[in-house]
């Protein structure tokens, strides 16, 4: 018997706890605190731009706490738990009083009745004379109404917005459909980022909180990448147009800019940003070293072009953005494969930063890459919130629970009528859960229109 008053005690505790409003208060000002630091320290950046910007000792303690990724954090999740918790243990437990009240069949008439009227006058004519004039102002300004007459005189009962009780639940509802929404994007949505140089596609992104590889399931093309400038060297703006391709056809093509993005399949592409790198096209220039005579030929990756003179021929094998030479990182270089007449085929790295660096080599020509043209990739920002539609429902739903909350309200209205000597006494009772004063204003406004009958 002592456990079950124990454990009685103690889910009461609980309940008492997660219905009380100082929960629901706390756990606002924490969310809003937190949200406030997400916004003085970046998000998902770079970790070397952490620890040049905190030192290594702070960023490590920053790390610890997840502030770097705070609003997919465990704890910044547990506080949205227990605020849907909350809001959730709140509603339940006010939903009986509020249910009784909008499911009555009827209402205690003397409940108000015996409350002070919130007018009274007197008028010379007879209840019976007064009736069909009240009546009529009933069905104008109350709409539906009941009437009950008694040897003393009549009365007319009306009532409205009982429904409006229900909004306060409805806030409530919609506050945890938001919530919900947020946690269905964090645990099955993703943020991440993708390169595309311009005439070719990718099918994996790198994800922002973790640095890992997705598959998309499908390929994104970008065919072309335009940008224009302000006269001060600023980017105006920047266009990629992106073709999705599903087992190598295309399916959906749009040109997308800033805040313009191409959704598919739940995942939005935005562009986000680009750069410039090196083309496949290239201008190979090839010098005698006998007659000092150059020679030029157009070649890209892949490709193979024939050597002056019949001299042999040039294999364009690979282009690589990143080169070592004798443990030295030189920068790009376009790896090829030269063969000539009776000799075995040679392999040669041609630096496009260095042309002379052929020179080196013993040989009747000295290869290099003279031009390189330079082509644009575009920066893309991949997301996908499975919750977005469950936000926006909740927001809609918020809309209107506030403006019933806020603009419109339960009321009570009784316009009594009884004989008094040689006069009929009326009395105007009423009653408003919210806006009262506006409500009395409203029924003196009443009164006075039932005076001039």
């Amino acid at each position: 018997m002592n456990t079950d008053k124990t454990n009685g005690s103690l889910s009461a505790s609980l309940w008492n706890f997660f219905a009380s409003v100082k929960l629901t208060v706390g756990l606002l000002l924490l969310l809003a605190g937190t949200s406030v630091i997400g916004t003085l320290i970046p998000q998902n950046a770079n970790p070397a731009d952490y620890v040049r910007a905190y030192g290594e000792i702070v960023y490590r303690i920053l790390h610890v706490l997840d502030l770097f990724d705070m609003y997919y954090s465990w704890w910044f999740q547990l506080l949205i738990g227990l605020l849907t918790i909350n809001i959730v243990v709140c509603t339940v437990k006010r939903w009986p009083a509020i249910w009784k009240i909008v499911s009555a069949v009827d209402w205690k008439i003397a409940a108000l009745t015996n409350r002070k009227p919130l007018s009274e006058y007197s008028d010379r004519r007879k209840p019976e004379e007064l009736d069909p004039l009240f009546r009529k102002i009933a069905r104008r300004r109350l709409r539906k109404y009941q009437a009950e007459s008694s040897p003393e005189g009549f009365r007319i009962m009306a009532e409205k917005g009982r429904w409006t009780r229900l909004a306060v639940p409805v806030v409530h509802l919609s506050i945890v459909i938001v919530l919900a929404g947020a946690m269905v994007g964090s645990l099955l949505g993703f943020d991440g980022f993708v390169n595309i140089p311009e005439g070719e596609s990718a099918d994996h992104i790198r994800l922002r909180n973790s640095n890992a590889t997705l598959p998309l399931g499908f390929e994104v093309r970008c065919d072309d990448f335009n940008v224009s400038f302000y006269d001060t060297g600023a980017p105006k703006e920047f266009r990629s147009r992106l073709v999705i391709l599903e087992n190598g056809q295309p399916v959906v093509e749009k040109d997308i800019i800033v805040n313009d993005p191409l959704r598919y399949r739940g995942i939005n592409f935005f562009q986000s940003s680009y750069g410039q790198m090196a083309s496949r096209e290239l201008l190979l220039s090839f010098t005698s070293k006998e007659s000092g005579k150059v020679y030029r030929r157009n070649a890209s990756v892949g490709q193979t072009v024939d050597l002056p003179e019949n001299a042999g021929r040039l294999t364009v094998r690979e282009y690589k953005e990143r080169y070592l030479f004798r443990g030295k990182e030189v920068g790009e270089a376009v790896l090829t494969v030269l063969e000539k007449p009776g000799k075995d085929p040679i392999e040669l790295a041609l630096l496009p930063r260095f042309p002379s660096f052929d020179k080196m080599r013993q040989g009747d020509w000295i290869i290099a890459v003279e031009k390189q043209a330079e082509r644009y990739y575009t920066g893309l920002q991949v997301t996908r919130d499975p919750g977005v539609p469950l936000v926006y429902a909740g927001f809609i739903l918020l809309i209107a629970g506030c403006w019933v909350a806020f603009f419109m309200s339960h009321q009570k209205i009784v316009l009594e009528v009884r004989q008094s000597a040689n006069s009929s006494r009326i009395k105007v009772f009423g009653s408003a859960n919210r806006n009262r004063l506006g409500f009395e204003q409203r029924m003196r406004k009443l009164t006075e229109e039932l005076k001039k009958l």
